[in-house]
């Protein structure tokens, strides 16, 4: 039998039970072994709506709050995978939970596997306007998802463009201010040319939708990336974030200019026989 009926096969022999009384336990320890084997059967898209059927979310959730620090990523994680299943995430909201993740998410490396844990399940929490509410809400809750936009790992880059965008989205007028606010440019412009095929075009969406107009400009100005930061750029108050935009702005021209010039000079080579001297087909591509 595979791992994944494994799992199955435990909720279908009555585990739940069980687990479900050691995760309301006194006992810490209990507690934490409970958990860890809901992380375990919330693997399953089977168990995912029989685990929340049982109660175990909001259980979960205090876990998040007041349990050990091993306890609490293993619920974050638990939360994460149980939030797949669409009816749950409405009611791992009406648990407030936010606050506890973000909490999670401001003591951890940004860079951590609890981090992107912690970043999806945002993401999948600020599709509704309850979640949103809750993390700007929350102090520091905004910049928690920059800092990982920022210094997190590819995946966890992917869930915070995409939580951010889903916000502005939702509203641009209401979440434009709190997200500029949290410096997330550089971050951003970084992304739109060293982001994971995903993130990129989120980071170049969001960059849009952050300036002043979220409307394209006339064709005789083409809405071209630099356009956009440009205008960013002249709207941001304090030095600190401005410099630093304009400074990643100019360090992605210079790296499109050497990789214009690396592709002249690959077509270079392609088109020089070997016989022919390299002027010869230098003034060749120079005249298409």
């Amino acid at each position: 039998m595979c791992i994944v009926g494994n799992k199955i096969s435990i909720v279908e022999a009555g585990a739940l039970e069980p687990i479900i009384s050691f995760l309301k336990s006194e006992n810490p320890n209990l507690r934490e072994y409970a958990t860890a084997s809901l992380l375990t059967l919330s693997v399953s898209p089977t168990n995912k709506p029989i685990i929340s059927s049982c109660g175990a979310i909001p259980l979960l959730v205090n876990t998040l709050k007041d349990g050990s620090p091993q306890a609490k990523v293993d619920a974050v994680t638990a939360l994460s995978n149980l939030s797949t299943h669409p009816e749950n995430l409405s009611i791992i909201l009406e648990t407030n939970a936010m606050p506890f993740i973000v909490n999670l998410l401001n003591t951890c490396r940004k860079s951590s596997k609890i981090a992107e844990k912690c970043c999806a399940l945002i993401e999948s929490l600020v599709g509704y306007e309850e979640g949103r509410t809750a993390l700007t809400s929350e102090e520091g809750g905004v910049l928690a998802v920059v800092e990982v936009l920022e210094n997190g790992t590819p995946q966890s880059r992917e869930h915070a463009v995409g939580a951010l965008l889903r916000m502005c989205e939702s509203d641009r007028c209401k979440y434009r201010e709190p997200i500029l606010r949290e410096g997330v440019i550089p971050g951003l412009l970084e992304l739109t040319v060293q982001g994971t095929p995903k993130s990129q075009p989120k980071a170049r969406t969001l960059l849009q939708l952050l300036r002043e107009s979220p409307y394209s400009r006339p064709e005789v100005e083409p809405d071209t990336l630099q356009n956009i930061v440009c205008d960013i750029i002249s709207q941001i108050d304090g030095d600190d974030q401005s410099g630093k935009a304009k400074k990643m702005l100019a360090e992605m021209v210079q790296v499109s200019m050497e990789q214009s010039l690396r592709h002249l000079q690959q077509r270079a080579l392609v088109c020089t026989p070997s016989d022919m001297p390299i002027t010869s087909c230098a003034s060749e591509v120079s005249s298409k």
